[in-house]
């Protein structure tokens, strides 16, 4: 059986990590590391101005006082250095993490870290509606990986998994939906009168087909594939003109300077 590490960003008592790790128990080894309380929307941020501690909660279940690519950092160099896992996986996150938001999620960003160290990952996430149970999103990621372990993990694996409340009607291979939000900034005064605020917004999809988020309203499974290559290939070329332009001026200025110096 292959080392899975299971982690999240609920926290390492969270519903969703128990129910994932119990599931991927029957088709792997666990080992879960986990933060000590909730990081959601914490990014793939890590923790360098203090240091970190780990805690042993129970038999292959460890916490962590940081965020969950800390937690996934000191798993593979630190406690499985003499056995690291074959694959990271993380979740089942407490609501759904689509199309831009991706780059907040502290779920997703575990599986970020994992990958730049060059493991295989996939984050889960359960959408949350009255009377829905983490058991069928458990269900349905030992079914995944199951077969993925079966199949041979590929290389640079990194999926993001949303599993919809209702009874689900399929799955399917989608894009990130675009998400955009009417931010609002809440200002408020606590009782010595001194100003605080509350970052909020209204968010608005764009409806369209073959994206995460049209897959979740139509009851899918939504398996999206991501990749941390940030590059704009496009602008590659479409910035070749300002580019020579930019070269021409720095040797100009170069020349400038040297004939200065000269005189």
């Amino acid at each position: 059986m292959i080392n899975v590490l299971v982690t999240n960003d609920d926290g390492v008592f969270s519903e969703g990590i128990k129910a994932l790790a119990e599931a991927i128990g029957e088709v792997a080894h666990v080992m879960v590391v986990a933060p000590d309380r909730e990081q959601s929307a914490s990014g793939h941020s890590l923790t360098l101005h203090h240091p970190l501690r780990i805690r042993k909660v129970r038999d292959h279940w460890f916490t962590v006082d940081g965020t969950p690519a800390d937690c996934v950092n000191l798993a593979i160099h630190g406690l499985l250095k003499e056995a690291p896992p074959d694959l990271v996986v993380s979740g089942i996150n407490f609501g759904l993490n689509l199309g831009n938001d991706v780059t907040y999620s502290g779920t997703v960003s575990a599986t970020f870290e994992a990958s730049l160290q060059k493991l295989p990952a996939i984050a889960f996430s359960q959408e949350v509606a009255e009377g829905f149970s983490f058991e069928r999103a458990a269900g349905f990621a030992r079914l995944m990986v199951g077969k993925m372990i079966e199949d041979g993990l590929p290389e640079r694996l990194l999926l993001n998994v949303n599993v919809p409340a209702d009874p689900y009607t399929g799955v399917a291979i989608t894009r990130l939906g675009h998400r955009f939000y009417r931010q609002t900034v809440v200002e408020k005064r606590d009782p010595r009168g001194r100003r605080y605020y509350w970052i909020g917004g209204v968010p608005e999809w764009e409806t369209e087909e073959g994206t995460d988020h049209a897959a979740i309203t139509s009851g899918r499974i939504s398996i999206t594939p991501l990749h941390l290559d940030l590059t704009d290939y496009h602008g590659l070329e479409g910035f070749d003109g300002l580019t020579r332009e930019l070269d021409q001026a720095v040797k100009q200025a170069d020349d400038d300077d040297s004939n200065a110096s000269d005189a």
